[in-house]
This record gives structure tokens, sequence and C-alpha cells, in this order.
């Protein structure tokens, strides 16, 4: 068999390979302090570049990777194709001023040595901070000055990525975990992918190397030290435990078989083949475990439809990862490797702080609306163990409307303002006792219930939504909630 290159495709304006070399264990190389020297680092680039893998991953805290990449990138002869450098950019949650955002940017220019990122991927740790719409606006604003090829975001679940796109960010991208054990990307992502025309990038493909003939057959490892297969047994239990994930290893051995390819050939091809997906990424240990060969063997074969009914029986015998893409790092439960990451949501800065109220021992949060002093209100008030949440529109800042012709994003938002107003007093989602939904169009419905769904589907408070003839500022939807806070937590 004739080994054939890489398949490319179009990302914007970027041709790239659809399979990415991943950069994330240069910081696992580098984590006794020693970095990769620069040049040899670079060769090792090099070497993928030349077999048709010229598109490379990687992020600010993947210790020197943007270093190497750059000094590949400073190697391009006149008349040669320059391989192609991703980075992301992972700022911790806080104001995202123009000065913050443009620093954050020429960071990654410096560290890359060019004048222009390829793609600018962007992740945000909790959506209760409106932070990070103001950070993409002012990334698309870069983007427009030539400082950005093209945008992506990592790891946003599809309810945040409709807002983003539906406020007018020019998102081409979002890299998210996808494969099969984890399929959670076939979801509300892939819908909206297909609505919108942006595309997935998918990682977490082989799940940290338990996607391969050694381990199947194997019995249950014991303990696991390795930290990107803590990450992936975490999933792994998710869907039913290592049994379970026997069976998938078992339908995919029988496809590779058939196929003259590896297991890991089938597993990352069954991705590939999304129609939602752009490009898988492949993780790459420099100098260590390259794998070269077998991953150009996925674009030697396509999976068939007794192949893909296969996989759907083995699925059957699993249970579906919860939730949306991104969620394992933002609620329960977290499925990253040191597991359980509370205490570190419980340090991201609030989005805004409480302050007394006029009646004695409340406690009130202003958001910055306009009308808040205009007419005299809260965003919300706490009296005692009960908070009261005012009538709440997609209202960023002072008085920009976000997502003015869609119900469903305005409800996002709307609902992590509500959630970043009662975690300043105290309360939680799991608080919250009554909603009450105002909307202009029935048409609207089904949008917003689910929107409204995916934050209180487990709570179920008691709700109330009606049809009105129409709200002030031509918003699409407002709501307000009160919440109780439990009398163990309700002590000032």
């Amino acid at each position: 068999m004739t080994d054939p290159r890489p398949d490319r495709t179009r990302l914007g304006s970027l041709d790239m390979a659809r399979t990415l070399v991943g950069l994330w264990q240069v910081a696992d190389i580098e984590k006794d302090g020693t970095e990769i020297d620069p040049e040899t680092g670079a060769d090792h680039l090099a070497a993928y570049a030349g077999a048709g893998f010229d598109t490379f991953d990687m992020a600010d805290h993947y210790g020197s990777a943007e270093i190497i990449a750059g000094r590949l990138l400073a190697r391009r002869g006149e008349n040669e194709k320059r391989p192609l450098a991703f980075t992301k950019w992972c700022p911790p949650p806080g104001p995202m001023t123009p000065a913050i955002v443009r620093a954050g940017v020429a960071e990654r220019l410096e560290r890359l040595g060019v004048d222009c990122v390829d793609l600018l991927q962007f992740h945000w740790w909790s959506f209760q901070h409106p932070a990070w719409l103001d950070a993409l606006h002012e990334l698309a604003e870069l983007r427009e000055k030539g400082l950005i090829a093209e945008l992506g975001v990592t790891n946003f679940d599809a309810d945040h990525l409709r807002v983003a796109l539906k406020d007018g960010v020019p998102l081409v991208s979002n890299q998210v975990s996808f494969s099969l054990v984890d399929r959670r990307a076939a979801g509300p992502l892939s819908d909206l992918a297909r609505e919108t025309g942006v595309k997935l990038f998918a990682y977490g493909t082989l799940c940290g190397g338990f996607l391969s003939e050694r381990w199947l057959g194997a019995e249950d490892p014991a303990q696991i030290g390795d930290w990107s297969k803590m990450k992936y047994r975490r999933f792994i239990d998710t869907i039913g435990g290592w049994d379970a994930f026997q069976g998938l290893l078992r339908a995919a051995s029988g496809i590779a078989r058939k196929h003259g390819v590896s297991l890991s050939n089938v597993a990352t091809r069954w991705v590939l083949e999304q129609e939602a997906v752009a490009a898988t990424i492949i993780g790459a240990r420099l100098g260590q475990s390259e794998h070269m060969a077998d991953n150009l063997r996925l674009f030697s074969f396509a999976l068939d439809a007794e192949d893909r009914a296969a996989l759907d029986a083995a699925f059957a015998g699993t249970d579906p990862v919860p939730g949306d893409c991104g969620d394992e790092y933002r609620r329960p439960p977290f499925l990253t490797a040191s597991g359980d990451l509370s205490h570190h949501l419980d340090r991201i800065p609030l989005a805004h702080a409480a302050e007394p109220a006029a009646r004695p021992g409340a406690t009130r949060v202003l958001t910055g609306s306009e009308w808040e002093d205009i007419a005299g209100y809260a965003r919300a008030q706490r009296v005692g163990a009960r908070v009261f949440v005012s009538g709440t529109t997609a209202t960023a800042g002072p008085s920009r409307k976000v997502a003015a012709e869609d119900a469903g994003a305005q409800t996002t938002y709307v609902l992590d303002k509500i959630l970043a107003a009662l975690s300043a007093l105290g309360a939680r989602a799991e608080d919250v006792v009554r909603t009450r939904i105002y909307i202009t169009d029935e048409a609207d419905v089904a949008a917003i219930s689910r929107a409204h769904g995916r934050v209180f589907g487990a709570v179920k408070p008691a709700n109330t939504l009606v049809v009105v003839a129409g709200l002030i500022g031509g918003y699409k939807v407002e709501i307000e909630a009160e919440a109780v806070i439990p009398e163990a937590d309700a002590a000032p």
C-alpha cells in the first residue's frame, strides 16, 4: 500500500492539513524545567511538514511550543509554502480591556516571530464573567487590522458559540473533545456547524492512547500515572466502564483488520468523516513518539456503511458523556486529569461585587447597565436567605444589545448575567426556585426553553413564560429570577 499525503481543507483564508500536529506534550517534556532546544525542536517539526503534516496546533501554556514553531516558520525559503501555526490564548478571567487583549496577541506574535497569527483560538473558563465577549470583539478588531488571519475558540459549548456568532464575531473554528468515547460534538455543536459554517477541530480522538491495540482485551489497569490517561479514564468510566470500552475496541479492531490499518486509524477516521470536523489533532512527543507512517494511513481508506453500523452497535452498549463540549471543565462531572475543578472555579474572580443595600442587612449587585441608575434599581438584591433578580435582558456594558436577532442566544447571555449576580450574593443556580420569562414572539419558545433547560434542567424551578406585546429596546426575551439560599449557607 502506498501511503498518501494528508487530505487538505479550507478554513477561511487558510489552506490547512486535515490532521493537525498538536504540541501540548512539549509542556510535559519540559516539566522538569529543561526546555527543548528550539532548533532541534524545529527539526522535528520540519520532518512532519515534509510528510504533509504542515499545520501545527499549540497554546500559550504549551511550554516553548510557540518558540519552536517560530523557528520552523523562520526557515521558509522565498518560494516555499509556509507551514501554519495555530495557537491559543487562554487568559485568566477578568476584565478584557483593549490593552489586555492586544498584549496577549502581541506576545503570541513575538514568540512565533510573525506579523500575523494564522489562527488565534480563544479559551475562557467561566461564561458568568461577561468579559469573554469583550475579548472576542477586540480580537475581531485585531483581525481586521491584519494581526490575526482567522479567529477561533476552544472548548465552547454550542450555546455560547451561538452567542458569539450571532453577536457578529467572525469565528471559523471551535476546538473540542471528539472521539468514539466522547461523541458530544456530534450533537448541538454539529447542528450549529451545519447552520453557520463554523468548523470543529477534534482533540482526544485516541483518548490519550487508550484507543489502540495495546488496550484491546487488556485487564482493567489498576493504576495510571500518565496525566492524559488519567483524564480519559474518567471518560471511559462515565460511558459505562472498562467492559463497555472493550466493546468499542472490539468493533474498531474488526474494522481495522478489514481495511489493513490500525485500530487508532479507525478511531481517528470515524471522527474525521464527521461533516462538521475540519481536522483531527494528533499528539507529537518530539523526538520520542511521532507515528507519522501510521497517521498517513488515515487517508488510505474510508469507512463504509457496514463499518458505521458496527460502530453504532458498539455505541449502543455505552452511556453518553453528559452535557455539551467544554462542560468537563466547568461543571460536574469534571472529566479532567485532576478531577473536581470546583476549587479552581471558586477562585475565578466574580464578575460583580456585592455592596450594602438601603434596607438594613440587605446586599445588592449592580452590573453597570445605564438603566440601573436612570430607573433606580439593582440587578439583584439579597434579603436574608432570599435573592431577587430583576428582569434582565441581553445587554453588554451600559447599553449594547447582544445577539439582536437570536432569541436563544439572548437567553443564554441573560442567564449568565443572572448567575453572575447570584454568585456575587452567595447563591447558585441550584438555589433558584422561580424564573419568569417574557418573550415577544411565540416562535422563539423552543429556542428560549432549550437555553433555560440547559441551565435549570436538573433544578427545575417554578417557571412562568408569557408572550408580551413588546419589550423596551426591542429585545426578544427578558428574564427575572428568585433564589433561596439553603439555611447552612445563609449566614451573611
